[in-house]
């Protein structure tokens, strides 16, 4: 099999932007902490950081096939990349958390039309005998983005500073957009752009950003006894109700809802919700523990997070040759992934103070093959029954939600950290007294330990209430943190007896996912 040179540069080229896209939605995880005390910024407000750069890329792949028929295809390629890369320099320029969240907003619409656009210049790019080894190259950079990503992002944070995570992506965003120019050409028949539902769009991104910020601020503004909370509901709901019906009455839907009355496809879109919901917020709050609660440097984080994303790219081709053949369903791979998820979170809800780097290991191993044993067969069993036609648009809608999963995932244990350490606390602090035998004792060796140090008895004892407390809080936080990882893997166990509704006839992979599989 032989491909030419410029084909070969077409591949590189969209590896090169995929790769942009993909290391940006893991490399700044493991900056976070630094992030939060350079800018002064509360874990709920850094979690937009994620959250922001996720859900625009969500709406962005809505609007990436309509974008890229209306602007030309290599235009609105070269456009996202541009765009993302200037929105890179910003976002290390940032001087507070909500520079950086409008910035990380910006990169994720320059972000949102790479990977679409990418596969399908490849796909146009490439005749049928060769699309196997190009989409193989193109696979294997999507997999060794995240992988490299958080170990990237750590060493050049513990060297060089969180801004620079971003300043990195700027010499590979001109090399892309100059090979883009160079070698990417326009397709010989042109496809009509049509007329975008601007409508539908706005309604989309209300209710979208409506959700996040419910989710974000609610807890901080008392629920609904803040008016500001009730009115982001109201539009939200609205809005997101709105959209469903104009979907489902236009002609031509910019997503198109009605392929979820399709048994296989709806449950399968369901899953990838929760698919999106586990990954984001194991991977957002996995970071945030090890650094803030068991001290970790970035470095020793990414290192931490790099083998169990190097086990899920390594699984993807075994589980591809597998479904070619058909040892067996795909519900039976993907029933398997969703077990090992829930053992690898089950595991994590025992964590303890002591752990060290060495604890992570095999749980995070056991996530990665999981991954790798639920990504391909949901992706086959989920398109199976759509026509060649629909498969376009049955991979946006696929792709928008498993993103919109991600979004709220983080967004909801964001929230679910910052109330269930309170009640952690509260219960925790309960047993601090002069008449518990072991608080009491432990605020002695406190006391005296200060005494030791030549302060006075009251400034002693008052140090000591506040090193105690200290203990409680951090101790509240490792509980929550358990907890939470406990509630993600209910998720996924969950998932297991819920794959029986695919249950019905034959599942046979769609031309595109076997190309993909090659």
């Amino acid at each position: 099999m032989k491909l030419g040179f410029d084909k070969w540069v077409v591949v590189l080229t969209v590896t090169t932007a995929a790769l942009l896209q993909t290391i940006d939605s893991s490399i700044v995880n493991v900056t976070l902490n630094q992030m939060m005390g350079n800018l002064g910024a509360s874990l709920g407000d850094i979690s937009w950081v994620v959250t922001g750069y996720a859900a625009a890329s969500a709406v962005m792949i809505t609007m990436s096939g309509w974008l890229s028929a209306k602007l030309g295809r290599r235009n609105y390629f070269a456009a996202s990349i541009v765009v993302f890369t200037i929105a890179s320099v910003f976002c290390g320029l940032s001087t507070n958390v909500w520079e950086l969240v409008f910035f990380r907003v910006l990169q994720g619409i320059g972000g949102g039309g790479l990977l679409t656009t990418a596969q399908s210049i490849l796909i146009q790019t490439f005749p049928k005998e060769d699309i196997g080894i190009a989409n193989a190259i193109f696979g294997m950079g999507v997999i060794i983005g995240p992988s490299i990503g958080p170990t990237l992002g750590g060493y050049i944070t513990d060297n060089l500073s969180w801004n620079w995570v971003f300043y990195i992506n700027i010499p590979f965003g001109i090399l892309a957009t100059v090979m883009t120019y160079a070698y990417i050409k326009e397709p010989a028949e042109k496809v009509a752009a049509g007329s975008m539902d601007w409508l539908a769009l706005i309604m989309l991104t209300v209710g979208i950003g409506g959700l996040q910020i419910i989710l974000e601020k609610g807890q901080e503004n008392d629920w609904f006894d803040s008016r500001f909370i009730t009115l982001m509901t109201t539009a939200a709901v609205l809005c997101i109700v709105g959209f469903i019906w104009r979907q489902l009455t236009v002609d031509i839907p910019i997503l198109d809802l009605r392929l979820l009355r399709r048994r296989r496809y709806a449950v399968g879109t369901l899953f990838n919700f929760i698919l999106g919901f586990g990954l984001f917020a194991s991977v957002f709050i996995i970071p945030v523990f090890c650094q803030t609660i068991l001290g970790f440097t970035a470095s020793q984080t990414g290192l931490l997070l790099m083998p169990g994303s190097i086990a899920t790219g390594l699984m993807m081709p075994v589980v591809g040759g597998l479904l070619r053949k058909n040892f067996t369903s795909p519900i039976v791979y993907a029933g398997i992934g969703f077990l090992m998820f829930f053992g690898f979170c089950f595991d994590l809800s025992f964590i303890s103070l002591e752990a060290g780097p060495d604890y992570f290991f095999w749980p995070l191993i056991v996530r990665g093959i999981g991954m790798g044993l639920i990504f391909i067969p949901l992706t086959t069993v989920t398109l199976a029954d759509l026509k060649p036609v629909e498969i376009p648009q049955g991979s946006a809608l696929s792709n928008t939600i498993r993103q919109l999963g991600g979004t709220f995932g983080t967004a909801i244990m964001t929230t679910y950290i910052s109330t269930r350490t309170v009640f952690h606390s509260s219960r925790l602090g309960d047993n601090i007294s002069v008449y518990n035998p072991l608080s009491a004792d432990r605020l002695r060796q406190y006391t005296q330990l200060f005494l030791s140090k030549g302060d006075a008895l009251v400034t002693a004892t008052s140090k000591a209430y506040r090193l105690l407390q200290g203990s409680v809080v951090k101790q509240a936080l490792v509980m929550t943190y358990a907890d939470a990882f406990l509630i993600i893997g209910g998720f996924f166990l969950v998932c297991v007896p819920l794959l029986l509704l695919f249950i019905g006839k034959k599942i046979e992979a769609p031309a595109h996912v076997e190309m993909a599989m090659e």
